[in-house]
């Protein structure tokens, strides 16, 4: 990791870190399969991936590397896989494996298909696990993650940017409060009042 010298403070909405998207999803690490040939997210999730597995690893998250079948009935859906496999392999995922009907029972004895697709690279993480460690690796930089701060505008001032805070709302109580950014250099801290 390569620090530049930068304050960072990490803005958090709700009062406890991932209390959204976070934490309220299947905690899957896709392969890539799927995405558009050549497009930005199929190539983040190609690379993403291995960076968080990498991470993971150094950070003593628990992860599985479990992976997936893709199951075809009839030489249609076979087709399908071919084409399926070749579309992910133009985008940089280079691990999936056609499978027979009897290696693919080997792995999953229920299963029914004529033919399948396995991606070993498929997997899940513990999110929350996942969270903690960001949380730590940012605040043991020095860095600060400030819960109850919901961005509700930005603006361009003449010196930079300023992003509208709500710090807290309703439910929470607090002050609103702005965090200007003056420069690439800089940030500072106003109180709206």
């Amino acid at each position: 990791m390569v620090l530049a010298g930068r304050d960072v403070v990490v803005l958090e909405a709700e009062p406890e870190i991932g209390m959204h998207t976070s934490s309220r999803n299947s905690e899957v690490i896709h392969a890539g399969i799927y995405y558009g040939e050549g497009t930005l997210k199929a190539r983040l999730c190609v690379r993403g991936k291995e960076m968080l597995y990498d991470y993971c690893a150094t950070h003593h998250i628990p992860v599985n590397r479990l992976g997936k079948l893709i199951v075809a009935s009839g030489k249609a859906e076979i087709r399908q896989l071919e084409a399926l496999r070749a579309k992910a392999a133009r985008n940089g995922v280079a691990d999936l494996r056609m499978l027979g009907h009897e290696e693919a029972r080997s792995l999953e004895p229920h299963i029914t298909c004529d033919a399948a697709l396995l991606s070993p690279s498929t997997g899940i993480v513990d999110s929350h696990a996942l969270m903690l460690a960001l949380q730590g690796e940012i605040e043991a930089h020095g860095g600060v993650v400030v819960t109850r701060s919901r961005v509700a505008d930005i603006k361009v001032v003449a010196d930079g940017f300023e992003l509208g805070v709500a710090e807290g709302t309703d439910r929470f109580g607090g002050r609103d409060g702005s965090i200007r950014l003056h420069d690439a250099d800089q940030c500072g801290w106003i109180i709206r009042r």
